[in-house]
C-alpha cells in the first residue's frame, strides 16, 4: 500500500484533540503563570509525542495536529496583512450549539506576510517528521470573504471587490510559495463554503444577505485557481471540503451536485477530500465530474464526531460503491474532518482517536 507520493490511500485531515498538557499551559499562560517561549516548548513535545502516535498508527502523512491554534481559520487569518481579528459579537451557530465569539475584519490592504507564524510552525513539524511526509493545513481563501462577507471588508480600501478577490488569489499564491519555500511538498487548504453551498438554507441565507451563491461558486473557482496558477509540479495541493465541525455538530447539509460541475470540473488541485460520514453528504454520483488520471477523491467515510469503529465491511462497500464513478485507483481513505477544528474539540477520547486512524489504515491496506 506504501505510496510514494500524496495524497495517501490512508490519509488524515488536520487537526487532533488537544492533549491536557497543552490546555492546562494556555491557561497558565492567560493566567501570566508562564510566558509565550514555555507555552512553545510544551507544544512542541506534544506535536512530537502525536508524530510519533500518527507514524505508530501506521500512516505515511503526519500533521502537527494545529495543536497551536485556537481555531481552524481565525489563527492564520489574523497572519495575514490586512486582517484583523476581534472579540465581541455572536459567535457561529452550528445544529444546536454556538462557537465562542470571535470574527475577522479586512482593515487593509490583504497580503501574505513573509513573517507569518505558520511557516516556522511548519519548519518545525518538518524537523520531526522523520520518514513521513509532513502535511501543512490552512484555511481556504474563500473562507475570508464568506465568513463576514462585503460587511466586514473596509470599502475605503475596497471599493469594489474585484481587486479584493483579485488581492486574495494573490495573497494564497504567495503563501503556497513560501509554505513551499519552507519545504512543504503537502498543503491543503481547508473549506466549509462550498458545502454551504449545498445547502438549501445555507444558500437561502446567502440570498437574503444580497448575495448569488451560483455566481460565489464561480468566483471562489477562479480565485482558486489563480491561487494555483504556476505552483510547483512537486507540491500536492489538497481542497478539504467540510459541512462543520465543532464539539461534534455540524453546520450545513446537502449533496455535492449544486457544486460539482464547477468545483470537481474546474478547480485545479490535486486531491479532494470529502466528508461522507453521513447522508448529509448525498451519493457518490457528483463523483462523476471528477476529472479522470490525475485528481484524486479522498473519501472522508470515517466520522470524527464520535468514538464509535464504523464497521471495516460497510467502509469497504462504500469505496466500492464510489467507485462505480471514480477510478478505485484515484480513492483514497480519510476522517471525514479534523477531530478538533476548534481547541474544544469532537465528543470523543483520545483513544478512540488514534483508534479511528488505524482503522483508516487498516482498511486502506485491504482495499489497495
Amino acid at each position: 500500500m506504501a505510496q510514494a507520493k500524496p495524497p495517501f490511500r490512508a490519509d488524515v485531515v488536520g487537526s487532533l484533540l488537544r492533549p491536557a498538557a497543552i490546555k492546562q499551559a494556555r491557561a497558565q499562560l492567560q493566567a501570566g503563570e508562564i510566558d509565550a517561549a514555555r507555552l512553545r516548548d510544551i507544544e512542541d513535545r506534544e506535536i512530537l509525542r502525536a508524530v510519533e502516535l500518527q507514524r505508530a498508527a501506521g500512516l505515511q502523512v503526519v500533521t502537527d495536529g494545529e495543536f497551536r491554534r485556537s481555531w481552524w481559520h481565525f489563527d492564520f487569518f489574523e497572519g495575514l496583512d490586512g486582517v484583523e481579528g476581534y472579540e465581541g459579537g455572536h459567535g457561529i451557530q452550528f445544529n444546536g450549539v454556538q462557537t465562542r465569539s470571535r470574527g475577522i475584519k479586512v482593515t487593509g490592504k490583504v497580503g501574505f506576510n513573509p513573517q507569518h507564524p505558520m511557516l516556522e510552525d511548519f519548519r518545525y513539524l518538518q524537523r520531526i517528521a522523520g520518514d513521513a511526509t509532513a502535511k501543512m493545513t490552512i484555511p481556504s481563501p474563500a473562507v475570508l470573504h464568506f465568513r463576514g462577507g462585503r460587511k466586514a471588508i473596509d470599502s475605503a480600501v475596497y471599493p469594489t471587490l474585484d481587486a479584493y478577490f483579485d488581492d486574495l488569489a494573490q495573497t494564497w499564491r504567495d503563501a503556497i510559495r513560501a509554505f513551499y519555500d519552507a519545504g512543504c511538498r503537502y498543503l491543503q487548504l481547508d473549506d466549509t463554503v462550498w458545502g454551504y453551498l449545498c445547502s438549501d438554507d445555507q444558500k437561502r441565507q446567502i440570498r437574503e444577505r444580497g448575495e448569488d451563491p451560483e455566481q460565489l461558486a464561480q468566483i471562489y473557482a477562479r480565485v482558486l485557481n489563480q491561487a494555483l496558477a504556476d505552483k510547483p509540479s512537486d507540491l500536492v495541493i489538497g481542497l478539504h471540503v467540510c459541512r462543520g465541525n465543532f464539539r461534534s455538530t455540524w453546520i450545513s447539509e446537502g449533496g455535492y451536485e449544486p457544486v460539482a460541475s464547477t468545483l470537481f470540473g474546474g478547480v485545479n488541485v490535486d486531491a479532494f477530500f470529502l466528508e461522507y460520514d453521513t447522508a448529509r453528504a448525498g451519493g457518490f454520483e457528483p463523483l462523476r465530474f471528477i476529472r479522470p488520471g490525475h485528481q484524486q477523491v479522498v473519501l472522508g467515510l470515517i466520522t470524527t464526531k464520535n468514538g464509535e469503529l464504523e464497521p471495516a465491511g460497510d467502509v469497504e462497500k462504500r469505496i466500492a460503491e464510489a467507485a462505480r464513478y471514480v477510478d478505485i485507483n484515484q480513492l483514497c481513505l480519510s476522517p471525514q474532518c479534523g477531530f478538533a477544528s476548534t481547541e474544544e474539540g469532537n465528543s470523543l477520547t483520545e483513544e478512540q482517536q488514534w483508534a479511528k486512524l488505524k482503522l483508516v489504515v487498516d482498511i486502506a491496506a485491504r482495499v489497495w
